[in-house]
């Protein structure tokens, strides 16, 4: 199965956060692919949302299953994301699109068109650490279902 992180904006070369995003995502026992998205027009906050979630879903497949991380989502444990992804992934699904919003959130038609609306909290997190944090519980997941040492509950 395949992992694609799926972003609107642009990650800053040789940043830390980078740097942290390469390492799980080369430790990682699934192909993981990041796909950003920038809409640079200036345009009425319900619009630009709709532009940058039309750009997010033309980047994936179209059999992708698709996860927006939005703050009106389900809070998921660790262990509950990696069941998830096991159903997933035991029942043939070739690609999990994680999709990472502009500053205004998604559209409610890519919301609606989710597969899972996943919630990391109700803090607000900048973007590129929002990746970070998500490429390590891919990770996570990943190991948790390969029976690895690397989580403890």
């Amino acid at each position: 199965m395949k992992i694609i992180i799926g972003a609107v904006g642009k990650m800053k070369k040789k940043s830390p956060e980078e740097a942290l995003i390469n390492e799980y995502v080369s430790k990682t026992r699934w192909p993981v692919e990041i796909k950003e998205v920038e809409e640079k027009r200036t345009l009425p906050v319900d619009e630009l949302k709709s532009a940058e979630s039309e750009l997010l879903l033309k980047a994936l497949p179209n059999d992708a299953k698709i996860v927006v991380l939005d703050e009106r989502g389900e809070t998921l444990s660790s262990r509950e994301l990696a069941g998830r992804l096991r159903i997933w992934q035991d029942s043939g699904v070739g690609t999990v699109a994680f999709l990472i919003g502009g500053a205004n959130g998604h559209s409610e038609t890519l919301r609606q068109r989710a597969d899972l609306k996943l919630s990391f909290g109700r803090m607000t997190l900048p973007h590129m650490l929002m990746r970070v944090v998500l490429a390590e519980q891919i990770y996570r997941a990943k190991t948790i279902l390969d029976g690895h040492p690397y989580h403890k509950d």
